[in-house]
């Protein structure tokens, strides 16, 4: 005689997969810790204070034209000329350096006079024609 065996139903499985759950916590955790470094990154500047009165500023501009030529005060100069000019202006306490640079001058031009500002000591500088562009 053959006997049949019973088999049981299938029951529904009632435990939750956290397996996706936990490779989206990853990849959140791994976005963050990479854009933390960002986020932390300081440039140190020295800001007014505001106590007491302003000095009378004399303003210097240091353009760079679409071509990448300087001009210091209205006046074309030659890159050699430039670290002296920047001597003379640190030895007046009252000066002040305005760059202004083409929207279309290349952009490694522009890093490397700004090289040449920051290697002179230059602390007081501003950048004129920070405007947005066109459309």
């Amino acid at each position: 005689m053959v006997k049949a065996a019973r088999v049981p139903e299938p029951v529904p499985f009632s435990a939750i997969n956290v397996t996706p759950f936990i490779d989206v916590m990853l990849v959140l955790l791994i976005v963050m810790i990479l854009s933390i470094p960002l986020a932390t990154h300081k440039v140190p500047i020295d800001l007014p204070t505001g106590i007491g009165d302003p000095p009378i500023e004399r303003p210097h501009q240091l353009a760079i034209d679409r071509g990448g030529a300087l001009f210091w005060d209205g006046r074309r100069i030659a890159d050699a000329e430039l670290p002296a000019l920047l001597e003379a202006m640190q030895r007046d306490t009252a000066a002040v350096l305005h760059m202004n640079t083409d929207p279309d001058a290349r952009y490694d031009r522009f890093d490397s006079v700004l090289a040449v500002v920051k290697r002179a000591g230059v602390d007081r500088l501003g950048f004129i024609g920070n405007r947005p562009f066109p459309n």
